[in-house]
């Protein structure tokens, strides 16, 4: 199956977007378990004074997270589908939040400047044509010893793991997804995990592209082995010259 990518991708979600948040609120966890990976960044709560970039945020399921956690900060949420970001600016908690229509590999030319204290990037990178190139960007977009958090489908590597993704994913996801018009999307969400970086492999990737401090953080519950919070932080220029 090709997969859809760039402008095919992000039509993809315009479509879907009017019912993208129905069907992850089936998913056990889906909203727990973001906020979960916006507490493990480690911030100071409520946030007053940090800037926070909210990478590929959807329908705002993330920035809602980032919200919920740290009130106080001030959130820019950016991401490369217009209906997405339509349905986000539309939630009752968006007042304050700046939004951003651009891909994560086009954020400069969209007027989008660091220094960030922490970048969010949930279910983006897999999504994503080069992901080297939009880590490069984060780490430029980042202040010395910001912090990143990855929260993303990404395999252990057990067969289990695969099986049960696929049992979801075809047993559930793809048959509803279907019926609402949006089956070349979610089959594309399916495969793209199982194409992806295994956990080891993106905690590999992060710091290859100059990060420091990566841990790769299981999600409880059903995802166990299928969903991660990676964490990391800018390396000093000093390790990315040595």
């Amino acid at each position: 199956m090709t997969q859809l990518r760039d402008d095919h991708l992000a039509a993809a979600f315009d479509h879907a977007s009017r019912t993208y948040d129905t069907l992850v609120a089936a998913n056990p966890g889906y909203h727990a378990h973001l906020r979960r990976s916006v507490r493990r960044l480690g911030l100071p709560v409520p946030g007053q004074g940090l800037r926070l970039l909210d990478l590929g945020c959807g329908t705002g399921a993330s920035t809602a997270a980032l919200r919920s956690v740290l009130p106080a900060a001030r959130i820019t949420a950016a991401d490369a589908s217009a209906g997405m970001l339509q349905r986000a600016a539309a939630k009752p908690w968006a007042d304050g939040v700046t939004f951003v229509h651009s891909p994560a590999e086009q954020l400069h030319q969209a007027g989008v400047r660091g220094p960030f204290d922490a970048v969010l990037a949930a279910y983006l990178f897999r999504n994503v044509t080069d992901p080297d190139a939009v880590l490069a960007t984060v780490r430029e977009l980042l202040r010395p010893g910001g912090r990143l958090a990855v929260h993303e489908y990404t395999l252990s590597g057990r067969h289990t793991d695969r099986a049960v993704w696929t049992l979801v994913c075809r047993g559930l996801v793809q048959p509803v997804a279907t019926l609402l018009g949006d089956g070349p999307l979610y089959r594309h969400l399916w495969r793209s995990v199982l194409d992806f970086d295994t956990a080891s492999c993106f905690a590999r990737r992060l710091d290859a592209a100059g990060f420091d401090k990566v841990r790769s953080l299981p999600l409880p519950g059903w995802q166990t082995g299928i969903t991660h919070t990676f964490l990391a932080c800018r390396a000093h220029d000093h390790r990315r010259n040595a």
